[in-house]
């Protein structure tokens, strides 16, 4: 059996152990408060609750991607706040909508290239970089809207393909986590990731360009937050300057780590990323709904990162006893 089918197999099996425990969590969560409040399956609720779920599920496929291979970017969501602005001031310039799109993904891109060059080429943590370039770009966010929010260009027809239209962006959000699915688990570019993550020097002596695969999923990170800004622009009519943030760059993160993923690298899930989100999601609505404080959300989410990497470092410790 090769190499890469007994990694096939045995993430499978890992990550299928994983995906289903969440996925418990995730159903038992949304019948308590199905019961518990006749709101929650209305259909306006749920839409909500779709919009909930969708930027940080976007935006989890990119984290867990880096995750997998030992990294992290935390200016991911300045991203999501950047990237709405290049386009519309791109059409003000009379460059025309999708090329303003074309160019905050190229904007999105950049950002990546430069976080990634700097921390594999440079060899500066990734949290130190980003954290630097998160600062970078919220200021320049800051600098060229001059702290005012401006309105999404595009007519209705666009705005509904693109988020505002019912479940619309949540469509987008399951369309990118089945592509980013399939590019984990089945093509060489995830299971070159996953081997970078594991073991860095194996990967490297069995001929795998860690640095691309590094460099190119910072990129692919960034150019998720920049989609994700532009549904949500899309969305909400008009975009904020301080929209997206650490925010929704955390509620990314919690929801790959909750799914499965670790933050020591080598495994992680993209479906379980999109079962973390749920699960967040659905505690963030269902708390609106109860009239619970906002902060509470907060210590739930504390809890729930620090129970899911506990039992992500037991999950490793059972693997490593089983190998000897």
């Amino acid at each position: 059996m090769s190499q890469s089918t007994s990694l096939r197999r045995h993430g499978s099996r890992l990550f299928a152990l994983r995906e289903a425990s969440i996925l418990v969590v995730a159903i038992l969560l949304f019948a308590y408060f199905a019961i518990s409040n006749d709101n929650f399956l209305s259909g306006a609720n749920l839409q909500t609750l779709s919009q909930f779920i969708a930027p940080a599920a976007i935006i989890a496929c990119g984290e867990i991607m880096l995750l997998i291979c030992g990294e992290i970017d935390l200016s991911v969501g300045q991203v999501f706040a950047l990237a709405p602005f290049i386009m519309a001031f791109s059409v003000k310039a009379g460059l025309g909508l999708f090329v303003g799109i074309a160019l905050a993904l190229l904007v999105s891109a950049v950002v990546g290239l430069i976080n990634g060059g700097i921390t594999v080429l440079l060899r500066v943590p990734s949290f130190v970089t980003t954290l630097g370039t998160l600062f970078l770009i919220n200021g320049f966010t800051l600098t060229i809207s001059r702290g005012y929010p401006v309105n999404t260009p595009g007519g209705t027809a666009i705005a509904n393909i693109f988020g505002a239209a019912g479940y619309s962006e949540f469509l987008w959000a399951l369309l990118i986590v089945v592509i980013m699915h399939m590019v984990l688990r089945h093509r060489r570019w995830g299971l070159h990731t996953i081997a970078v993550g594991g073991n860095l020097t194996g990967a490297t002596e069995a001929g795998i360009n860690a640095a691309r695969i590094k460099v190119g999923n910072f990129v692919l990170t960034s150019v998720l937050g920049g989609i994700t800004g532009l549904l949500e622009a899309f969305r909400i009519g008009s975009t904020d300057p301080l929209a997206g943030g650490t925010n929704v760059m955390f509620l990314a993160v919690a929801s790959g780590v909750i799914g499965g993923t670790s933050l020591a690298g080598g495994s992680g899930t993209i479906i379980g990323g999109l079962l973390g989100a749920t699960v967040l999601g659905v505690l963030q609505d269902g708390f609106t709904l109860a009239g619970i404080n906002a902060f509470t959300f907060d210590m739930i989410i504390g809890a729930a990162i620090l129970i899911a990497m506990v039992a992500n470092i037991r999950v490793q410790g059972m693997r490593k006893g089983g190998r000897r």
